[in-house]
């Protein structure tokens, strides 16, 4: 077979296999908002251009590669859909690096914030010391979002996919039993239930599968 008309071929496969896992996934994978997601075009990236122009990789070879990293991808979506733990793992978790003004030095560690990233963070949204702030969380993607003194804590999802965000909880300072308490107001009884949970203007605003 002429080189380039193997070189088009296996370029072929990599287009359709990103579409696939675009179209299966979700559109989420065009904007990466976690670790995983970034890392996962990245992937893509190199695996197609390593296998487009190596030679010693024929087509069924190809398509082996790009079943495989398909399955890996999606499983490990599904993986994070239906489990908060392993989401947690794999993406992290939001973490609180400011409170009430005082500075939480273990989660800026966590975070892989130093004090001259905090500063020049917080200058950023033109903020010029951690005493006025109220709450700072540093989200998955490695953005802060800033709460000052006397503002009212900005939407947050508490529930996603049936699923309790116990870190979402953390940050805006309650517990499971309020969230269970909201709930049975609501007339659900189990988080399986809701589609999606936020907390906004300090109350709880659910959406059903129904």
């Amino acid at each position: 077979m002429n080189d380039f008309v193997l070189v088009f071929i296996k370029l072929m496969i990599g287009f359709l296999s990103a579409i696939a896992v675009i179209n299966f996934t979700g559109k989420g994978n065009l904007a990466p908002n976690s670790a995983s997601d970034q890392i996962q075009n990245y992937v893509l990236g190199g695996i197609v251009g390593g296998v487009i122009y190596n030679k010693n990789i024929g087509i069924f070879e190809c398509l082996l590669v790009m079943l495989a990293w398909f399955l890996l991808v999606t499983g490990f979506r599904l993986l994070k859909k239906h489990n908060v733990r392993v989401k947690q793992i794999i993406d992290g978790k939001a973490l609180i690096i400011i409170n009430n003004g005082k500075v939480d030095i273990e989660n800026c560690k966590k975070a892989g914030l130093s004090a001259h990233d905090v500063a020049f963070k917080l200058r950023a949204q033109n903020v010029y010391s951690v005493k006025k702030v109220k709450r700072a969380v540093v989200e998955q993607d490695g953005k802060i979002i800033i709460v000052l003194d006397g503002e009212e804590n900005p939407k947050f999802p508490i529930i996603t996919d049936g699923h309790l965000q116990t870190d979402i909880l953390e940050v805006i300072g309650k517990d499971e039993d309020w969230i269970k308490e909201k709930m049975r107001e609501k007339g659900f009884e189990e988080y399986s239930q809701i589609f999606l949970g936020e907390y906004v203007d300090c109350k709880a605003i659910f959406v059903s599968y129904e």
